[in-house]
């Protein structure tokens, strides 16, 4: 069935049994007005059965962030939320952080330093519990360096500018919810297309994927009826999606000189705005419902009759007595 317009198409509708599925955000999302990236994380958290994890360790101001996102999703309707905010590598270790994963229906990167998170995540008891999260079907989001921080290989450092040039970034291990996309955030706005593909034309079997700021991207992975592996992803937010699969492209990367620009030819490129379906598998896009201006309008109808219905459910509930009160 063909969704509604204005409507992003869910990329595992064809997924049965479990599903895993991850918000990656470029940054900068919209946090005031209409928050459709963030709306489509409390959603897929669980709405009102949510139990939502904020990880602000990224931020330079982590209890200020933690505050932010906590407060977000509670107006986005979740049951209820927690920080998780180990301050250092041995912390990581604490029990309380586990155990505030281990019930989670979903987990919420903040923005700031991804190395931070490289250095207190990955590889300890909370990253641990994060890669459980992720596998039991809880939604794991980030936003900027939280967003990073989700593949395999993370870039951690590099030039901003069109040209890519050798060794002009720097690539860290992180935690690999993603295994074979390298991604980069606020991609347009701080011109980061010459750092991604540097890193593409060193290691082309990695897809290359740049967010721009209030745009995301819902990855599934499941299996379909037929057993099938499904792994697509859906465009959501602002802006576009930057994707380069350099699979069949010829690079001089194993030649070129310290800072020179790169040689990469034949990589296929592709440019994915708000209403795109990719699929990953299939190298191709597998879907696509075009968003205009006026379904922002639709779209912001819907929300707020769903906004005033929840509140109608939450004072229906609050006006009936529990079984063991005395009328």
């Amino acid at each position: 069935m063909s969704p509604r317009p204005g409507t992003v198409p869910d990329p595992g509708e064809q997924a049965i049994g479990e599903v895993r599925r991850l918000m990656i955000i470029g940054g900068a999302e919209d946090r005031r007005d209409m928050m459709k990236v963030l709306r489509r994380f409390a959603s897929l958290a669980g709405a009102e059965d949510g139990h939502v994890v904020v990880i602000p360790t990224a931020s330079a101001f982590e209890s200020e962030a933690g505050g932010t996102y906590t407060t977000l999703f509670e107006r986005l309707g979740a049951a209820s939320t927690v920080v998780v905010a180990p301050s250092s590598r041995e912390d990581a270790h604490d029990a309380r952080w586990v155990e505030a994963l281990d019930r989670a229906t979903g987990v919420f990167l903040t923005g700031g330093n991804q190395l931070k998170l490289s250095q207190y995540l990955v590889g300890t008891p909370t990253g641990e519990a994060i890669l459980r999260a992720h596998a039991r079907g809880a939604v794991v989001g980030g936003t900027s360096a939280g967003a990073s921080i989700l593949s395999r290989h993370m870039i951690s450092l590099g030039e901003e500018g069109l040209t890519p040039r050798q060794r002009t970034a720097q690539v860290s291990q992180g935690l690999g919810l993603v295994e074979d996309v390298v991604l980069d955030q606020h991609f347009d706005q701080r011109g980061r297309y010459g750092r991604l593909m540097s890193v593409v034309a060193v290691s082309p079997a990695l897809w290359g994927l740049g967010i721009d700021e209030d745009t995301a991207i819902e990855l599934v992975e499941g299996r379909s009826a037929t057993g099938e592996r499904i792994r697509r992803f859906s465009v959501h937010g602002a802006g576009a999606v930057f994707l380069v699969d350099a699979g069949r492209a010829y690079t001089d990367a194993h030649e070129a000189a310290d800072g020179a620009p790169l040689l990469l030819s034949g990589a296929v490129v592709h440019t994915l705005p708000a209403g795109a379906v990719f699929d990953l598998d299939a190298h191709r896009l597998a879907h696509f419902v075009e968003q205009h201006a006026q379904d922002d309008m639709i779209f912001t109808i819907r929300q707020q009759a769903s906004d005033i219905a929840r509140l109608e459910r939450a004072m229906e509930r609050a006006a009936t007595p529990d079984e063991g009160d005395t009328p």
